[in-house]
Formats: C-alpha cells, sequence, structure tokens
C-alpha cells in the first residue's frame, strides 16, 4: 500500500490539534535538529581519537567508532530535509571550531589572535550558512 501523501498530512493536522508541543518542536525543522547532533557527535569523535593512541585503548576506540557512526548517521538523517553543501558546511564547521577550541582547553593548544580569529571565522560562516539557506 502506497502512502498518500494527503493522508498524511490530515494526520499529521489531527496529531496536532492534540499535541501542540511536539509539533512545535517538529516545526524547527527536524534537519536541523540532527545536524546539531551530527555536529556535537563529530567532535566527541574528533576528541575520541586523540585519546585512543591508534586504536590501542579499548573504550576509547569503541567511544571513537560510536560516535563516528552515530555523527554519520544523524548526518545522513539531516540531508534527507536540508541542502546537502549547508549541511555538510555546517557539520565540518562546527566539528573544525568545537574541537579547536576543546584542543585550547584539554590540551593547552596556542590561544594567539590569528588562531581565535580562523576560529571566529569559521563560526561566523557556519551562522551565515544557517540564516541564509532557505530551510
Amino acid at each position: 500500500m502506497k502512502n498518500n501523501p494527503e493522508l498524511i498530512n490530515n494526520q499529521i493536522n489531527e496529531y496536532c490539534k492534540i499535541n501542540i508541543i511536539t509539533c512545535i518542536l517538529i516545526g524547527v525543522r527536524m534537519g536541523w535538529v540532527y545536524l546539531v547532533g551530527a555536529s556535537i557527535a563529530e567532535i566527541f569523535f574528533a576528541l575520541s581519537l586523540k585519546y585512543n593512541e591508534g586504536f590501542t585503548k579499548l573504550i576509547p576506540s569503541i567511544v571513537t567508532a560510536v560516535t563516528g557512526a552515530g555523527s554519520f548517521g544523524l548526518l545522513i538523517l539531516a540531508i534527507k530535509t536540508l541542502p546537502l553543501g549547508t549541511a555538510y558546511a555546517i557539520w565540518t564547521g562546527v566539528g573544525a571550531a568545537g574541537i579547536a577550541i576543546a584542543g585550547i582547553f584539554l590540551f593547552k593548544e596556542s590561544i594567539d589572535i590569528y588562531r581565535l580569529a580562523s576560529i571566529a571565522l569559521i563560526i561566523i560562516g557556519v551562522v551565515g550558512l544557517k540564516i541564509f539557506s532557505n530551510e
């Protein structure tokens, strides 16, 4: 039996009359929610690479596998409704900026003005992509 889009929309509208909070959350666009989750998982994935020491430590290696798969899985869900270029750029940008900031705090990496300006430019680019996205 094929899905009838009109029937599905009617069912959603009826559901939303009953459960408005869920519908507001769905209205935020689940693609963006998935993309935020994918970006956060990407940061933990990159961090776990530092700690697994070439996959010689079990727990960090498991974290690497789980967060890597989770990040890709959530990105796949996000690009079902978001433009691929926008989603991928935001995913990589948030991951890059997040891991750079984590490196400053966790690994005492340099905090020179050029590094901070570069991180700021990545963040500005990510925000710009979100603001000017059609979604």
